[in-house]
Parts: C-alpha cells; structure tokens; sequence
C-alpha cells in the first residue's frame, strides 16, 4: 500500500505494518489506523520514529522508546487497559511516548504520562493516561539524548 505523507511524500508500507487504533490517539480520536516509520538509511532502527497516520498525511507524530530517557520507566497499567490489543508479552508489547520538538530542539520534551502501547502480534493499540503521578508530560529529554549519542561514539 502507498501512503501519503507531509514529512515523507509517499512510502510503500506493507499492509502488515498497519496499526489500528480502536479509540485513536487522543486528541486525534478520529484517525484509527497508523504505522511507524523513520528517515534513515542504516539498517537500524533510529532513536526517534515517526507514527504517521494512514489516512490523513499531515498527522505524524514523533515517538521514542521510553527506555532510552528513562531506563526505570515503569508505568502502572491497568490489565483491563490490555483487553483491546490482545495477550501481551516481552516479545509483542512496544512501547512509545510522544515527543514534542519546538523551534529550539534544546527544549524538546516527552510526554511519560500517556504511553502509546501497540501489540504486535495483533497489530492493535492504544494510548493511555498511566497512574504514575510522578511521570510528567512535559519531561525534557534532549540533555539525556545528547548524553546517550556521546557514549555510543
């Protein structure tokens, strides 16, 4: 399948690669079907990935994996919350936060309160307020991200 997109033109997905959103995202309730993607030419996965919607081009939002800011991230899940992506495990369960980059990249946050969970074996997900009080949604990565691309030099 080809799907259009703001920051990519169009890319070639695989219908596999398609994640439904049975609520969407909040704040985009209304777009079900998403994919990840990234702008990289090495065979790895990049630090940050796009989660560009299907149907509407101009919705992409940035994503990361919460362990690369903060390796103890734990957030506390309701199991109830798992019934609409199928039986999770290690192996299936992704995890992503939303990533807010301004003008002035120094001031880049993520969002830990509201983790985006996706199944892969059923190629669903969702996106969730955790209870954790102590995770903020305005948390300032770039330092950290600066400090993890040095130790990998």
């Amino acid at each position: 399948m080809v799907i259009k997109t703001k920051c990519f033109g169009e890319v070639e997905i695989d219908d596999g690669k398609v994640v439904e959103f049975e609520t969407g995202l909040l704040g985009f309730e209304q777009y079900k079907r998403y994919t990840l993607i990234f702008d990289s030419s090495s065979e790895e996965q990049p630090v940050i990935s796009w989660l560009q919607c299907v149907d509407e081009p101009t919705l992409a939002l940035p994503v990361i994996n919460p362990f690369i800011i903060k390796e103890d991230y734990n957030p506390v899940v309701e199991d109830e919350v798992f019934k609409s992506i199928g039986d999770v495990n290690d192996e299936n369960l992704a995890v992503f936060i939303v990533l807010t980059v301004p003008a002035n990249i120094e001031n880049m946050t993520a969002n830990l309160r509201a983790p985006i969970l996706i199944n892969s074996d059923t190629r669903k997900g969702c996106q969730i307020i955790v209870e954790n009080q102590e995770y903020q949604i305005r948390y300032e990565v770039y330092e950290t991200l600066v400090k993890n691309k040095e130790k990998e030099e």
